[in-house]
């Protein structure tokens, strides 16, 4: 028997609260009627989907099956959506946007302000999320775009997903008020002190540069938050890199920006899901976010 895809979404939903009660509150059923359709659809299934325990539900191996296919059929209905909104010439729309956060702070205000101008009806959602995360919700369906990064090239990870490049950016050396920069020795010359690392990916990256530069950098401190990096730099507790865009967000004072080539450069790119940039409104942001993109180049 063919499995009902509302039902998909119904197992969607109550995965997602960890119980049955749960979902029916955020559906707005009553929990009778969402166990009957779930029921139902382990009984089309001919398997069971869930495991009910006093903590709330967990989906046995064939539900988690479904699961996956239910993301792909949440994120197709989400497309439907969108692309019905076309007839109305973008008077209607909704875009789901995950960044990370120096392109939140730097690209997206700039994109989100210009697309609102053009197209007021038009929503954007935004999420603050790094690019393992972002990959992640855009391959779920849970958001449109996804503007991530990665090093000396595109980001790890991206399978099915389409890659749009926007631009390149420098990464800097950042060391405290009257630190005489590394000079010839590079990198090597701060072997001894304190580093300040961030994301993963942002300390994997630092990790590589000061390994070829044939030393282990002592990370201290471990924070993704560009501001905190910079005031504990600027109080002389570690130095750090940055990339261009982190300091055009935002620049303490009392720090110094030494840039290095060694460092590498970041890659910038938009995310989406094959044929998501022909949505009406999914495409008039990925327009604005080129352009941004391009004025900051």
């Amino acid at each position: 028997m063919a499995l009902d895809p509302r039902r998909l979404l119904i197992l969607r939903d109550v995965a997602r609260a960890g119980s049955i009660s749960a979902a029916a509150r955020t559906l707005g059923w009553t929990q009778p009627a969402v166990s009957q359709h779930l029921a139902r659809l382990e009984r089309d299934a001919g398997a069971p989907l869930l495991l009910r325990g006093p903590g709330g539900v967990t989906p046995t191996e064939a539900g988690e099956l479904l699961l996956r296919r239910a993301d792909v059929v949440a994120a197709e209905l989400h497309a439907a959506e969108e692309e019905l909104a076309a007839l109305t010439q973008l008077r209607a729309g909704r875009v789901r946007l995950v960044a990370f956060p120096s392109a939140a702070a730097t690209l997206v205000p700039e994109a989100v302000g210009a697309l609102a101008a053009a197209h007021p009806d038009v929503t954007v959602g935004l999420e603050e999320a790094e690019p393992p995360e972002a990959l992640a919700a855009v391959a779920s369906g849970d958001a449109d775009l996804a503007l991530v990064f990665g090093y000396d090239g595109p980001p790890a990870g991206l399978g099915p997903l389409v890659w749009q490049r926007l631009l390149d950016e420098a990464v800097h050396l950042v060391v405290p008020p009257g630190r005489r920069g590394p000079g010839r020795r590079g990198l090597a010359a701060l072997a001894a002190d304190d580093w300040i690392g961030g994301c993963v990916r942002c300390r994997t990256h630092l990790v590589e540069c000061c390994e070829a530069a044939g030393f282990t950098p002592t990370v201290r401190h471990t924070t993704d938050d560009y501001v905190v990096v910079q005031a504990l730099v600027a109080r002389g507790l570690g130095v750090t890199v940055l990339p261009a865009s982190a300091l055009a967000a935002y620049r303490h004072p009392d720090v110094q920006v030494v840039p290095m080539a060694s460092l590498g450069r970041r890659h910038v790119g938009l995310v989406h899901r094959p044929g998501a940039d022909g949505v009406p409104a999914t495409a008039a942001l990925v327009a604005e976010v080129r352009r941004a993109a391009r004025d900051t180049a």
